[in-house]
């Protein structure tokens, strides 16, 4: 048993926070909104994944990089947290191309 990719995602978790902070994109944004968008992604997720396990069509794979810890039968503790990371990358890009597009036409000017 390994925390290897536990550790991993965990970090990576981190240096979304990080970014979020620095660029105000999703958490530093609006707390509330940002919780709510990101527990009914991750719930949504979960549910998919529970659905796949309990079709038969997901399973768990064994790997000496992870923990062994179940959340429910087939569901590594490590998903939970990859979903979480998934959503608040996925927050974070959909922000921060925001940011860029609208630093972008800011500075374009109207068109002639």
């Amino acid at each position: 048993m390994t925390f290897a990719y536990l550790i991993t995602l965990l970090l990576s978790i981190g240096a979304m926070v990080l970014l979020d902070r620095r660029f105000r994109l999703f958490f530093w944004r609006g707390p509330a909104r940002a919780a709510i968008v990101l527990g009914v992604g991750l719930a949504m997720f979960l549910a998919w994944d529970l659905a796949g396990i309990g079709l038969g069509i997901f399973y768990r794979g064994e790997t000496t990089l992870m923990t062994g810890l179940q959340l429910a039968p087939e569901l590594p503790v490590e998903e939970f947290f990859f979903l979480a990371f998934l959503c608040y990358l996925t927050m974070n890009a959909v922000q921060g191309a925001r940011l860029l597009l609208g630093a972008r036409a800011a500075t374009a000017g109207p068109d002639l």
